[in-house]
């Protein structure tokens, strides 16, 4: 049974950082692309950010463009989440997820994490 389980999610004040983290147990971690989604209250679930197996392709929301960076450790089966410049309306749970094909709907994504928060304080 594959496992996701985020860490690193906390409250910081409007401009903060924080630097999500999630290790996958059991599975292929270097056959797995990486996604980060987040599920803010009374909304669907969205897309931040995906990373390919090797980690050498990245994408990103367009409101994360710029101001986050995803990356990975296939020794330490883990994929991490930096984002800078917080604004209150980035508070929501944090989701990492698993895929095959490197893609960015939620539908697509094989195995999910149980969710991390992060509240944006202004």
């Amino acid at each position: 049974q594959v496992r996701l389980v985020e860490t690193g999610g906390g409250q910081v004040q409007t401009g903060g950082s924080l630097r999500l983290s999630c290790k996958v147990y059991n599975g292929f971690f270097h056959s797995y692309n990486m996604g980060w989604f987040r599920e803010a209250p009374r909304k669907d679930r969205e897309f931040v950010a995906v990373i390919d197996r090797e980690g050498s392709r990245t994408f990103y929301s367009e409101s994360f463009e710029g101001r986050s960076t995803i990356s990975r450790d296939n020794e330490q089966k883990t994929v991490y989440l930096e984002m800078t410049n917080l604004k209150p309306e980035d508070t929501a749970i944090y989701y990492c997820a698993a895929a095959f094909q490197l893609v960015r709907g939620t539908h697509e994504y094989d195995w999910w994490g149980q969710g991390t928060q992060v509240t944006v304080s202004s």
